[in-house]
């Protein structure tokens, strides 16, 4: 028992005064001479022992008395070890899209804001943050609107986001009880490795359960091209029943060009292909019918016509490798040799190699810097005799990369870099089985650029990244027959086509992406990405024939979006949300520590608020005090 004003239990000490009152008789006896007494002993005798029981009693009686009066002025009470602590709550609510899914016909997210409004006292401050959202020490009513037109979002916190999200929402205080409360459906994915849970929380989770849990999603896209002029549109799709037949539909902008059905496998996959024109401007959209989640069942994408690559060569080599590269119709091609050159050329150009030459000179290291530095790519090959110093000059402006010394002796290339940006998505799997190309003469390079390929010895054979790749080795028959090899053609059609970063068939939000759009833009132009009333201006540099675009928090929403200039569309782009929340695996909450599972909002609710009643007991005892001065009473009267 606790009691609400302690210092008043001192009174128990005047408890003492009616004990000495009834010890020590203060009153004296006047005899009185009178007849013989004899036949009256057994009477007096009697008399005295009722007298000292009335006494006693009458003793105990006051004495509980004037207890229960003082006990009654302390207020005592019970509660939990945390009732008379200060408390802060902050609630994390998932608005992931995973909260879409419904049960008894309401989504998960909008029960849970429901549940919450409801059981928040309307009184009380709190915090209150979701994937996106942060509302800081806010009563419901606050926020209630906001809460009630809630977005999904495509972004999820992991647990160990969430917890350091809410240590900052909390105050300083180490007295204070801090109640952190996360509503999710806990997918998997809210899992983070070496997840822990602050022990100095209260940590309350409160899992809301959908009653559906198979959900189909189309997941990805892409296009194939074939002859007479058509193209082959992959679709795939995941999470049906085996043999289950699902209608898709293809629609160019809101024209409906095709239909079929998706069959899915034992495994829940299904692939659909549909014909398509090979060199048509489509601005598709994918549509399909779920009664699970519904932002995975729209997908969006964009087919653009092709911009040809700007691939210029300076080459004294007699050999017509670098023409057959570039040759199909992806590229405009031009190779000049050094003294047929016209400078101003290289300023409409996106890639330019240096190819076979044996020095370099100052005027057209300028201009490369100059190239360079507006964000072409510069491919350099050296020559057998080439002039070291002169090729170090014009390296030394881009990076910390230098030839130092030539090495005779015949190697082979044995070793691709494979998750080197030239090679990700070349191979399938590492190949360690190939013709090795060989070499006879190479220079040796110091530079911090990335290793893409190299020899045996472990010298570099190519490096290079973001705009600069650097042969080591000259590529003549007579030094090395990388020029036969199959690893040419991706290596230089790579190097080419990161010169200019094409937008791809579609985009995910969340990642950043960058784009290259060829257009002549003024410093003081901007370029603005629009959709339906939805516009925002993308992070933007400027080059000399092209605008490279950066899309990294913007935008919000997925769909096709037009990229404008005064006006004009230069291009659409598409983009679609990452399909992380449509596997429908939910995390086992047995597995993690420091928590306390509850079955919903409002149970959790009156959890806490029994946690935090206080049973007060003075009332008890100011009706037991009147109850004893009626004993008190009826023991003057009625005992004798």
């Amino acid at each position: 028992m606790q009691f609400k004003h302690p210092e008043i239990l001192w009174a128990l000490f005047l408890l003492v005064i009616p004990i000495l009152i009834h010890l020590f008789q203060l009153r004296r006896f006047a005899k009185t001479p009178f007849t013989n007494v004899a036949m009256l002993q057994k009477v007096v005798s009697e008399s005295r022992k009722s007298n000292t029981l009335k006494k006693w009693l009458l003793l105990f009686t006051r004495l509980l008395l004037l207890a229960a009066i003082i006990i009654a002025f302390a207020q005592p009470f019970t509660s939990a070890n945390t009732a008379l602590k200060e408390k802060e709550t902050v609630v994390y609510l998932d608005d992931s899209f995973s909260m879409q899914a419904k049960n008894n016909g309401i989504s998960l997210l909008e029960k849970a804001v429901q549940d919450l409004i409801k059981n928040i006292d309307g009184e009380s401050e709190f915090s209150l943050f979701t994937n996106e959202k942060t509302f800081g020490n806010v009563r419901v009513s606050d926020i209630q609107n906001s809460l009630l037109s809630l977005p999904y979002s495509y972004k999820q916190l992991n647990l160990n986001e969430i917890g350091l999200k809410a240590k900052s929402m909390f105050s300083q205080n180490k007295g204070t009880v801090k109640n952190l409360i996360v509503v999710s459906d806990f997918q998997e994915r809210i899992s983070a490795e070496n997840t822990e849970i602050d022990a100095a929380l209260s940590t309350y989770f409160v899992p809301m359960q959908s009653q559906q849990s198979q959900n189909i999603s189309i997941d990805s896209v892409y296009v194939d091209e074939n002859v007479n002029d058509q193209a082959t549109l992959h679709v795939f799709l995941s999470g049906g029943n085996k043999d289950e037949a699902l209608p898709i539909s293809l629609y160019n902008d809101a024209e409906l060009i095709a239909k079929t059905a998706a069959k899915f496998k034992s495994d829940g996959d299904a692939e659909v292909e549909f014909t398509i024109p090979a060199n048509k401007a489509l601005n598709g959209r994918l549509s399909i019918i779920d009664n699970a989640l519904g932002y995975d069942n729209r997908f969006y994408f964009n087919i653009n016509s092709k911009e040809k690559i700007n691939v210029l060569a300076i080459s004294e080599s007699d050999g017509d490798y670098v023409n057959r590269l570039f040759r199909g119709d992806e590229f405009n091609f031009q190779k000049y040799r050094l003294n047929q050159l016209d400078y101003s050329n290289l300023d409409n150009q996106n890639v330019v190699v240096l190819d076979n030459l044996t020095a370099i000179p100052s005027s057209l290291q300028n201009t490369l810097r100059s190239f360079k530095n507006d964000g072409g790519t510069l491919i350099v090959v050296p020559a057998t005799n080439s002039d070291i110093s002169s090729y170090n000059s014009l390296l030394s402006g881009f990076s910390s990369t230098q030839f130092s010394e030539k090495v005779v002796l015949d190697q082979q290339l044995t070793t691709i870099t494979f998750d080197h940006p030239l090679y990700r998505n070349v191979f399938e799997q590492e190949v360690t089985n190939f013709q090795y190309p060989s070499v006879k003469e190479h220079f040796r390079i110091r530079t911090s650029l990335p290793m893409a390929l190299s020899m045996d010895s472990g010298d570099a054979f190519l490096v290079g990244d973001d705009g600069l790749y650097v042969f080591t080795v000259p590529l003549e028959l007579e030094n090395s027959n990388f020029i036969n090899s199959p690893l040419i053609v991706p290596t230089f059609y790579n190097m080419a086509q990161s010169s200019l970063r094409v937008p791809k068939t579609y985009q995910t939000l969340g990642n950043a992406n960058t784009v290259d759009i060829s257009a002549e833009i003024g410093a003081e132009n901007i370029v603005k990405v629009t959709k339906e009333g939805y516009e925002f201006i993308p992070l933007q540099q400027i080059f000399n024939n092209r605008v490279r675009l950066t899309f990294d928090q913007n935008p919000a929403e997925d769909g096709i979006y037009s990229i404008v200039q005064n006006n004009q569309t230069l291009q659409n782009i598409s983009f679609n949300y990452p399909r992380s929340e449509s596997l429908l695996k939910y995390l086992d909450l047995a597995t993690l520590e420091n928590i306390n599972t509850m079955d919903s909002i409002p149970a959790l609710f009156e959890y806490l608020e029994a946690e935090s009643n206080i049973t007060a007991y003075w009332k008890w005892f100011v009706i037991l005090a009147l109850l004893l001065a009626l004993i008190e009473v009826f023991i003057q009267k009625f005992v004798t």
